[in-house]
């Protein structure tokens, strides 16, 4: 599952870890991608420490069948890909994309990291990721966007699961409070909110109002997501 952050995707890993027949993996690339890129994330250090920042063994690790489960779900960040990372796994994968309107993205990392840039959000590498994807496969791979499963979680995941050919679960809507076993080192930082749901919620309210600076990103972000959510 590709998508940018704070999209509803630990969320997601969280209700498909839920299903009882799952594997699940957290943001695979993410100290591949802060040893390569450098930047001065939130516990940047801890993340290279307890990932694995060898892009090419995350890549392989990716396509290997999960010991004693059926499905392997991987939560991806589509800012993680970065051009210097082979890209060619992705056609042993089932890939399918998870996205979220701007605005709520954008209100919700500014309160996390201050002046997110375009790249730090995703959502140019999503489409060019999206594209990669239907050229390899020949079709255009499944598009869920937060908003359906905040409104509808049942019927949106059934979908999402017909889609991806695997059987849906009520088992999906959810899960205890609290952290999870399989939380990357950098959950302290970022899952307060999640740790403290047990599902995946009501329906979101009114848009959130950004300030200048934050609506002109929001207004470059907004083509690509409208792009997207076309293949719904």
């Amino acid at each position: 599952m590709w998508s940018g952050p704070r999209n509803l995707s630990t969320a997601m890993l969280y209700s498909f870890a839920a299903r009882g027949d799952c594997a699940v993996w957290d943001e695979p690339f993410y100290a591949a991608y802060l040893q390569a890129t450098n930047l001065p994330h939130p516990m940047a250090a801890e993340v290279i420490a307890a990932g694995e920042p060898d892009p090419q063994k995350v890549a392989t690790l990716c396509t290997q069948n999960p010991p004693l489960q059926s499905l392997f779900y991987q939560k991806h960040m589509t800012l993680h890909m970065i051009p210097a990372f082979d890209r060619g796994f992705l056609k042993d994968l089932t890939n399918a994309f998870l996205i979220r309107h701007p605005a709520r993205v954008i209100a919700s990392y500014a309160q996390k990291r201050e002046s997110p840039t375009l790249a730090d959000l995703g959502f140019t590498q999503q489409t060019e990721l999206f594209d990669q994807v239907a050229q390899m496969t020949g079709a255009a791979p499944p598009v869920v966007d937060s908003a359906d499963i905040r409104a509808n979680p049942k019927a949106t995941l059934f979908r999402l699961c017909t889609r991806l050919n695997i059987p849906y679960t009520d088992r999906m809507l959810t899960w205890p409070p609290g952290p999870k076993p399989f939380d990357g080192v950098w959950a302290p930082h970022w899952y307060n909110a999640v740790h403290a749901s047990t599902g995946l919620g009501d329906p979101e309210g009114p848009l959130p109002t950004l300030t200048p600076e934050l609506q002109r990103l929001c207004d470059q972000a907004m083509p690509h997501y409208d792009r997207l959510r076309k293949f719904i």
